[in-house]
């Protein structure tokens, strides 16, 4: 099996950039540039190495790097963003602040002709995302690509099949980003494209059936895409060793606790132990705005919970959570930098009554995990739900959470999703959902002055979920939604659509 090893130095794109080219069907495999020698790089049989991108400035006296014997082993490279100011680094090159200064966003690029580039136009746009850049090309490397403000926005010494770009390919502003993996994993690194994903769920299973061999496992299962498919997972490891646990805290959807209990426990015959625990949380909660704390206390809540369950039950030894590579990186991974604390990584507590935590999806996108969900059978209106955040409405009501504020946002949630999925059953959005904001105007229906709670209708186009578009939703529809939930809920009386991709924004508002 051919395999492309990616090199992080602390970036929020390294499993991104494993994911596209996992995509292209060749194995890409992540390790820590400081965990992994040259001579080990070279025995592991790699047809291909990329360096990442990082928060760093490569000519930093601490920034990270790894060693120049890379460049040398006769193995092809690829530098991305700093990947790529890196690799100039290591090769004799000079890297500094940018001249004409930085660049970020969408940026037209030029290119040269070079095997990197081939079915490439000489211009298109890029995404830029960088304050330095390369100022003094290595010995053998040439620039093959300049945008407006960079000069170097990729070099190559095709000799030596080093190559290096300044923009990232990997994200989907960049026109023919995925062109430009294409041409490094099968023209320049030679891999032949015959890995499948069914093999990720196979090796899954076989790695869980070892290390779980004779534990009792306790899942939080949620309902949603993610914890299905790693129940799933697990089911098929250890069989009735897995004890599903599924925490009612009130903060879920219309409808959504009956279905969750009534689809594992009846169709898939799980064991599953439903905890009515809505009073719990919102007690909590009660007083707290912040959106980080409330992330936290949800996520406390929920091992609290879970280690009570796990009494009662009997030995209890591992704790089995469905989270996904998105949720790790936006909690801080190594020297990434944290864009929020998810209930299941960062929010958890440092002491937990158990032995380890298991988590069999960690390293995958969204896509991935729906992939391996259909490649173990799941119902495809399952593996097809859109996503649901672990802190559930907690993190879709902005202030402090309350029963009622709660309850609002169920409804206009509720009519919302029904307007969409009426309007485009086959076309729906990746996510769409409402948010209760903590802003309230003033309105009038009848003859009465009426103040009342704005609703903000969200949705997203994407395939990866760390990066997202919003999504162009016909006019008839975000009408009739707006109609609906100002007629039928009583105490909203406004509605507003967000229209912020990803970046600048997250998909959820906090």
């Amino acid at each position: 099996m051919d395999k492309i090893l990616v090199l992080n130095f602390g970036g929020q794109y390294d499993q991104l950039i494993a994911r596209r080219i996992r995509a292209l069907h060749v194995f890409a495999e992540i390790k820590n540039y400081n965990k992994i020698t040259p001579d080990e790089i070279r025995q592991a049989g790699y047809r291909g190495v990329v360096f990442t991108g990082g928060p760093h400035s490569v000519y930093a006296d601490d920034a990270p790097r790894c060693s120049a014997a890379v460049l040398s082993i006769g193995i092809p490279v690829l530098g991305i963003c700093y990947g790529h100011q890196l690799l100039a680094f290591l090769a004799g090159g000079a890297v500094m602040p940018a001249e004409s200064g930085s660049e970020y966003g969408r940026t037209q690029l030029t290119v040269k002709e070079n095997v990197l580039f081939s079915g490439v136009p000489q211009t298109s746009v890029c995404w830029m995302s960088h304050t330095d850049a390369v100022q003094t090309l290595p010995p053998g490397f040439s620039a093959i690509a300049r945008t407006e403000h960079c000069a170097c926005a990729a070099m190559a010494d095709d000799e030596r099949k080093l190559y290096g770009v300044q923009f990232h390919p990997e994200v989907t502003h960049t026109a023919y980003g995925t062109r430009v993996l294409e041409n490094f994993v099968f023209r320049v690194c030679g891999c032949k494209g015959d890995w499948q994903m069914d093999d990720v769920a196979e090796t899954t299973i076989r790695h869980y059936r070892e290390v779980l061999r004779g534990k009792r496992v306790l899942l939080g299962l949620s309902g949603g895409v993610d914890s299905s498919v790693a129940a799933a997972l697990l089911h098929r490891a250890i069989g009735d060793n897995l004890v599903c646990v599924f925490v009612d805290h009130g903060l879920l959807r219309k409808g959504e606790g009956d279905f969750v209990e009534r689809t594992f426990r009846e169709k898939f015959g799980l064991q599953l132990v439903r905890v009515n625990a809505e009073a719990r949380f919102l007690a909590a909660l009660r007083g707290v705005t912040d959106p980080e704390a409330k992330r936290k206390i949800i996520g406390a809540e929920f091992v609290r919970v879970f280690e009570e369950e796990a009494k009662k039950l009997g030995q209890i030894d591992v704790l089995a959570q469905g989270t996904i590579y998105p949720d790790v990186i936006e909690s801080g991974k190594g020297d990434a930098a944290t864009i929020k604390s998810h209930h299941n990584v960062g929010g958890l507590p440092e002491q937990m009554a158990f032995s380890g935590v298991a988590e069999p999806l960690r390293d995958l996108f969204k896509d991935e995990v729906r992939a391996i969900g259909e490649a173990l059978g799941l119902p495809r209106a399952l593996v097809w739900r859109q996503p649901f955040p672990g802190p559930g409405l907690g993190v879709r009501v902005l202030g402090e959470i309350t029963g009622e504020k709660l309850g609002l946002l169920r409804e206009a949630d509720a009519i919302f999703r029904e307007v969409l999925e009426q309007a485009a059953p086959e076309g729906l959005p990746n996510q769409y959902f409402a948010v209760l904001t903590d802003s309230r105007s003033v309105g009038v229906m009848g003859d009465e002055r009426t103040y009342g709670y704005t609703v903000a209708l969200r949705a997203v186009t994407t395939d990866d979920f760390m990066t997202a578009t919003w999504t162009r939703l016909p006019y008839d529809a975000l009408e009739l939604a707006s109609s609906r939930i100002t007629n039928e809920v009583k105490g909203i009386s406004r509605v507003v659509y967000d229209i912020t991709s990803k970046p600048p924004a997250t998909v959820e508002w906090e």
